[in-house]
């Protein structure tokens, strides 16, 4: 007879556990988020791997030639990020003599409106000043990691697609042939959700790109392409990313323009952009087949940012999805995919049980109201 072990203990292995699994997370983020890109990639290239085995290629041929037309994408979309940047860079002086006039008009605004000296307004630029020097080494570290991702990614991409089938055969070998049918409609359904999610995302992305360009052009902000395909692809991290895409055009526009109509052009054109997004490309474009609640979207993003950084964020929502497809299909996880679901029930179990508990109370409870769950 299995013996059942007290509600504390098993709260504290859990939470033991939680523990454990998220200081490895931490710890071991230099391997683990390329080993999730890559394998978030190798799931997106597997049809095309398929196409080109069927096409009779080789399976060592077909991966070369999939990985090959990715990366020529991914150089394209390079060299138009290379080109604006330099433009943008070109520009720098001017903008930079720009901002010191905007700041200049801020911080007497300060001065006269909200009554702070300019030596207390000094001394708060000079505290923020001290800090830069950790974050510019911060960067420069980043961006040694992602070089040295760039080189890893093909590599392990290659790998998870040429012993798929090893892979795979390790999964099914792990569990009872009884459960073999559970593990195929987990696969699959895990293959179809990332690859949907996936494809949907980057859909999403070009059509929010070209909206995003079209308001700022029409508004007259300067690199306006830059900053739209930089703002759609800053959307594609769950509800954060929308807020950094606003901050974008509204700061170039407070540099390079006066007055506050083109702020308050590009606040209305992005209120409006986000509205067909959520309401129209989201639903019907990303379309998910494993829907999660956006207060577990929003926990999840932060934590993965925690952990991860942006690779974190980008990649929370595919992992959660891949959680909830195991929850829904383990009988003593499934209440915890209920709770990452969407799927919001109109009234609480506790409700039925309080209709039978529930007593008289004195004045003061009664004046409170109702008390149920």
């Amino acid at each position: 007879m299995q013996k059942k072990y007290p509600f504390y203990i098993q709260a504290t292995t859990v939470l033991l556990g939680l523990t454990l699994f998220v200081l490895a997370l931490v710890t071991l983020r230099e391997v683990l988020v390329p080993l999730s890109l890559s394998l978030v990639l190798a799931i997106l290239l597997n049809p095309l791997v398929n196409r080109f085995e069927k096409w009779h290629l080789s399976k060592i041929w077909a991966i070369v030639v999939s990985l090959l037309l990715s990366f020529i994408l991914l150089s394209l979309i390079g060299y138009f990020f290379t080109k604006q940047i330099a433009s943008f860079s070109d520009q720098a002086p001017v903008l930079k003599q720009q901002l010191a006039k905007s700041s200049n008009a801020f911080q007497n605004m300060l001065s006269r409106e909200m009554h702070i000296s300019r030596q207390q307004q000094h001394s708060v630029i000079q505290r923020a000043q001290g800090n830069v020097e950790p974050m510019a080494t911060h960067a420069v570290g980043t961006v040694i990691g992602s070089i040295a991702m760039i080189f890893l990614l093909p590599v392990y991409t290659f790998l998870f697609l040429f012993y798929k089938n090893l892979i795979l055969n390790f999964l099914y070998d792990v569990f009872d042939n009884k459960k073999s049918a559970a593990v195929t409609e987990v696969l699959v359904e895990t293959k179809s959700a990332i690859q949907s999610y996936m494809v949907g995302l980057l859909l999403e992305a070009l059509l929010v790109a070209v909206l995003n360009s079209t308001a700022l052009l029409i508004l007259g902000v300067k690199y306006a392409i830059l900053i739209g395909v930089l703002g759609a692809l800053l959307n594609m991290i769950p509800y954060i990313g929308g807020i950094v895409a606003i901050a974008m055009p509204m700061i170039m526009a407070l540099i390079t323009k006066g007055g506050y109509e083109v702020q308050l052009g590009i606040l209305g054109s992005y209120a409006v952009i986000q509205f067909i997004d959520n309401h129209f490309f989201v639903p019907y474009i990303v379309s998910s087949k494993v829907r999660i609640n956006a207060l577990m979207s929003i926990v999840i993003v932060f934590l993965g940012g925690m952990a991860w950084g942006v690779s974190g964020m980008f990649l929370s929502i595919p992992f959660i999805g891949i959680l909830k497809i195991v929850f829904d299909r383990v009988d003593e996880l499934k209440p915890w995919g209920k709770l990452l679901g969407d799927q919001v029930p109109t009234r609480h179990k506790g409700q039925l049980w309080y209709r039978r508990i529930k007593k008289p109370g004195a004045v003061s409870e009664k004046i409170v109201g109702d008390k149920q769950p």
